[in-house]
């Protein structure tokens, strides 16, 4: 007997439900498997992978008044240096005067 085939039904679409609060399906789950979906490098690089510690990320915030996507870049872009990047954010842009 076919252990997909229950009393002549189908199986029924296992759906898992994780502490992270998302559902998967078990289907779909395994088609992105069998399609090589994971078998591909990450698309990201590593800088912009970068995790600033959120306490430096609160301050350039706070202090700033900036957007938080803007200090987690700004952070990123120095390697993680708050005296770094807060020098890169406060100071003024070159005015191109062509």
């Amino acid at each position: 007997m076919q252990r997909s085939l229950l009393n002549g039904r189908p199986e029924p679409e296992v759906i898992v439900n994780f502490a992270d609060g998302l559902a998967y399906s078990k289907g779909k789950l395994e088609e992105a498997f069998r399609s090589g979906l994971f078998d591909k490098p990450p698309s990201k690089t590593a800088k912009e992978t970068f995790n600033a510690k959120k306490e430096d990320v609160d301050l350039i915030v706070r202090e700033l008044e900036i957007p938080r996507g803007q200090a987690d870049r700004a952070l990123a872009d120095v390697g993680g240096d708050l005296s770094a990047a807060l020098l890169v954010l406060i100071t003024p842009k070159p005015v191109d005067t062509q």
